[in-house]
């Protein structure tokens, strides 16, 4: 459990120097004099390169050392996070944002096949749900310290710590982590050929389209609940970062503990409990990310925005568990490059469009559509795993 726990606080502070901008957008419109498309951009442009680079990083991660992986992203992220800091115009601050995409991709492949290959699957749901926890942590810290900064010591010198964290604690990561590799049968292969291969399960394509969907909706709160929040109910950025990620994460954490134990649970007698409660996770999340932002009232905001992280949970423990069900060990990396990747693409797109529509169509019309989407994908994700998932699918491995 330990190797969790110090993955735990290497994805925290991934999240952590990705999130804070979002609470700083006001900043950057007075210091850098961002418009609204441009600070969609910040979020749409990292998260481009990051869902991109996904495949390669993955399938880097069955080739080479993981553990080496997890501690130069951590490394390289930070250098970046620097740059993001001293940046003096729009156009630095959007390159350093595209090298952090990058330079983020190598550590999530490289640590969730860390953790699949030594969690076996009666544990495996808990360990990556924990491990995920560090999403939500990260977001909370982020959103909250950086509009603190921003309000209080200024959103450069948030970069600078936030960077310096990362360094320092690079080097006692790279002096815990056990020497990982993958297995010498997986090392060669064409990683397109592979990819292929993987995307001929239709459980494997249904995952996909659904992490897809749920992403498009998720980031939209990531990016732009805290600006929503300062714009509508009037808040400082110190208290709508906060507000639009504490309350979020929070339910969403327990979300994650009680659907990780869940399908641990049932997976001992349904071999497709991931799955389905991933999709059920999906299902009941929508309408309440529609709500979060239809709403007239702060209070009815933040109670549908909890209700909206407690079940996204359910989805966010079994994502890449449900994944690994049904891939072989050396295929690992590049399953969840492409699965991330997928979401990755869903993410920056609503990321842009939110920014494009807002003033027009409107967050709550945008939500209106992207929930239904949610919907949809989570009923088609449930009726392919009832058709596919038997007993020849349970006995034989993607490879």
């Amino acid at each position: 459990m330990w190797l969790v726990v110090f993955l735990w606080f290497a994805l925290a502070l991934n999240y952590i120097d990705r999130q804070m901008v979002y609470s700083i957008f006001p900043a950057l419109k007075s210091d850098l004099h961002f418009t609204d498309i441009q600070l969609a951009l910040t979020g749409s442009i990292f998260t481009w390169v990051y869902a991109l680079c996904m495949p390669i990083a993955g399938h880097l991660s069955d080739r080479l050392r993981r553990d080496r992986m997890i501690v130069a992203g951590l490394v390289l992220w930070s250098a970046a996070t620097l740059g993001c800091g001293l940046s003096h115009s729009v156009f630095v601050f959007l390159f350093w944002r595209a090298v952090m995409g990058i330079t983020e991709s190598l550590y999530y492949p490289a640590a969730v096949g860390t953790l699949a290959a030594t969690h076996t699957g009666a544990t495996r749901s808990k360990a990556m749900g924990i491990h995920q926890s560090a999403q939500l942590a990260g977001i909370v810290a982020g959103g909250s310290y950086g509009g603190w900064m921003a309000d209080h010591a200024g959103w450069r010198m948030g970069f600078g710590v936030a960077a310096g964290a990362g360094i320092l604690y690079s080097f006692l990561l790279s002096r815990r982590l056990p020497a990982s590799q993958a297995p010498p049968d997986q090392k060669r292969g064409n990683p397109v050929r592979i990819s292929i291969r993987l995307f001929h399960s239709r459980c494997y394509v249904a995952l996909s389209a659904a992490f897809f969907a749920f992403c498009a909706m998720l980031w939209i709160f990531y990016a732009w609940l805290p600006t929503f929040l300062f714009e509508r109910y009037h808040l400082s950025m110190t208290e709508s970062g906060f507000r639009a990620t504490l309350f979020v994460q929070a339910s969403c954490g327990a979300g994650i503990l009680v659907g990780g134990a869940l399908a641990d649970h049932l997976s001992k007698r349904i071999p497709a409990a991931r799955f389905y409660i991933a999709a059920t996770g999906i299902l009941l999340c929508a309408p309440f990310g529609y709500l979060t932002f239809a709403v007239q009232s702060l209070t009815w905001a933040t109670v549908f925005s909890s209700a909206y992280g407690a079940f996204s949970g359910l989805m966010v423990a079994n994502v890449f568990a449900a994944a690994y069900d049904i891939v072989a060990p050396g295929r690992y990396g590049l399953a969840a490059g492409l699965l991330n990747m997928a979401g990755g693409v869903g993410a920056a797109i609503m990321i842009y469009l939110a920014g494009l529509w807002k003033s027009s169509l409107g967050f709550d019309g945008l939500l209106k559509w992207v929930a239904l989407g949610c919907v949809f994908a989570a009923l088609l994700l449930i009726a392919t795993t009832v058709s596919s998932f038997n007993k020849e699918n349970q006995a034989r491995l993607l490879t």
